[in-house]
């Protein structure tokens, strides 16, 4: 409900916020087509593991090979391999580059522009590997960076649909999590269609019938999708009573008791009419009590507020940042390193192809399964475990996956599989989640986005190890795999030292400001005490 200028009520509906005039059952529909289309689109370059053969099998790049080289059937050459593995590299970087963009783009137009730049994005690349084949010129890899693009786009504008249920917003955050991580089984589906039907439901005609999801992602943009960002229940409340505080703001200046005591009367029934009309997205569960979760949640971090309120320019010449970011430019690199060779390592270490084939199929089923189950148990960790805690976790995790990558040992790829495919939603899922307790909401755009852009533009070295692989250790994974886990292990432990030590200081301090601002207060007891002796002496008296 609101006030006009002279301080009589309206009908409640005309200034309602949009979360409350869109029915319940459209928000429902948005959620479940914003999950739909983001399965589709959202991060099926992240696929490329099953992707790969195929494109080896259509002998794409098979002519940088020598006589020799083609001679050995599905194997592929170092020059091959490497640009190949450039196609993968370059989405990489892209996906994680454009997140500056995308950000400013959907702060700036809303998500409904966003929706469609991301569409636009896709058809461009769909349509790049449609006529790849046929094109005097290298097509794959445009097509490849135009896909890449496209999925931050439909993906990062379908967070603010977790604000149409917020009751319900983690479970929503899940639902799109899990279809950006299941988006990779997108290629995996290809590739079981294109053994099936012998190769000849060819790449062509696969993009050929993609083009239906960016259609439809547009369709649905124009039509269904919201125009601006669903407002948080913080921002409905403050944007209520901050009408109230603007309408009222001339009145103040008035010294008139009876006219103030008025105002906070007026102030204090509008909240209760705003928060009785948010009733039905809170639920049950009221906005204090979310409130003291919340605040639960930031006291277990022991991060929570270390450099709020300063500048992003303060805030990247810290520790905090630079750790940070040196951290997770390993990480992704690693990550993305073993996506693009998984087959090949295996294949020296295990000293077959078929046995490399097979751990390569494991890899492509359980990467997308693994992003879908690790679900609710990093919502568990992170909402439930201190900060530091969550970095020595994932220092201790890498490392096991690191070791575990240097064995040539059937069983220790499976476990290395398992182990990673789970790691991996998790790494990223707590990097945001350190970058937005550490650093605040006010700068999180620019400084996690810095974080990501940076450790993107880091992954253009995947082109450098597989030289180095090919070159110096003449196919040998072993030595590459030994240096990124000695790198990322080094720096990791700086990063969990470092914020240990500070958790510690935070913690002291808060404890001594505390302190410092306790109010003395006599016990009940011993003031009573003192008041009944003070009355019997004045009565003696």
């Amino acid at each position: 409900m609101s006030f006009n200028p002279v301080g009589t009520w309206v009908p409640p509906e005309v200034h309602k916020e949009p979360t409350l005039q869109v029915s319940k059952g459209k928000r429902m529909l948005q959620v479940a087509i914003a999950c739909t289309y983001c399965l589709f689109a959202a991060g099926i370059v992240f696929g490329y593991a099953a992707f790969k053969p195929v494109l080896v099998k259509e002998g794409v790049y098979r002519y940088l090979c020598d006589e020799e080289d083609r001679a050995e059937g599905d194997k592929t050459c170092y020059e091959q391999e490497i640009r190949l593995n450039l196609m993968f590299t370059t989405a990489a970087v892209a996906t994680n580059v454009c997140a500056l963009p995308v950000g400013t783009i959907l702060d700036k137009y809303g998500p409904r522009i966003s929706g469609i730049i991301g569409s636009v994005l896709l058809t461009m690349g769909a349509v790049f590997f449609i006529f790849a084949s046929k094109v005097p010129f290298d097509a794959y890899i445009p097509g490849y960076l135009f896909l890449a693009l496209g999925g931050p786009f439909v993906f990062i504008s379908s967070f603010q649909l977790s604000n149409t249920f917020p009751r319900h917003s983690g479970l929503i955050l899940a639902l799109l999590t899990g279809a950006f991580d299941s988006s990779s089984a997108v290629f995996l589906f290809y590739r079981l269609v294109y053994e099936a039907t012998r190769g000849s439901f060819t790449p062509s005609n696969l993009f050929t019938v993609y083009l239906i999801v960016p259609a439809f992602i547009l369709v649905v943009q124009i039509f269904l999708m919201p125009a601006r960002s669903y407002k948080t229940v913080g921002e409905l409340v403050a944007a209520a009573e901050g009408s109230a505080d603007e309408i009222h703001q001339s009145e103040d200046d008035h010294d008139d008791p009876a006219r103030h005591e008025r105002i906070r009367e007026e102030r204090r029934i509008r909240r209760e009419s705003v928060l009785s009309e948010l009733a039905p997205l809170l639920g049950k569960k009221g906005g204090d009590e979310q409130q003291e979760q919340e605040q639960r949640k930031k006291k277990i971090s022991g991060v929570w507020g270390a450099l709020h309120g300063q500048t992003a320019f303060q805030q990247v010449k810290t520790p905090w940042f630079i750790l940070a970011t040196l951290f997770t430019m390993g990480q992704m690199l690693r990550i993305n390193y073993f996506v693009a060779t998984i087959r090949p390592q295996y294949e020296y270490m295990l000293g077959s192809y078929q046995l490399a084939e097979q751990v390569n199929n494991v890899f492509d089923i359980a990467l997308p399964l693994g992003g879908v189950i690790s679900i609710p148990f990093i919502g568990f960790i992170l909402d439930n475990t201190s900060t530091t805690f969550v970095l020595a976790f994932l220092v201790t995790a890498a490392t096991t996956i690191g070791v575990l990558g240097c064995l040539p040992y059937l069983w220790a790829a499976y476990a290395n599989i398992a182990l990673f495919v789970i790691y991996r939603p998790l790494y990223y899922t707590a990097v945001s989640d350190y970058a937005a307790k550490v650093f605040g909401f006010h700068t999180f755009g620019k400084v996690y986005g810095l974080i990501i852009c940076l450790a993107g533009l880091f992954n253009f070295l995947q082109s450098a190890l597989d030289a180095l692989r090919y070159k110096q250790f003449h196919g040998d994974p072993v030595p590459v795999n030994i240096i990124l886990l000695v790198v990322v292990f080094i720096v990791g432990s700086v990063l969990v030292y470092y914020v240990h030590r500070k958790t510690q200081e935070m913690k002291r301090d808060y404890l001594e400001d505390e302190a410092e601002h306790a109010v003395e207060r006599a016990m009940p007891e011993v003031a009573n005490g003192y008041d009944s002796l003070a009355s019997h002496s004045n009565g003696n008296a």
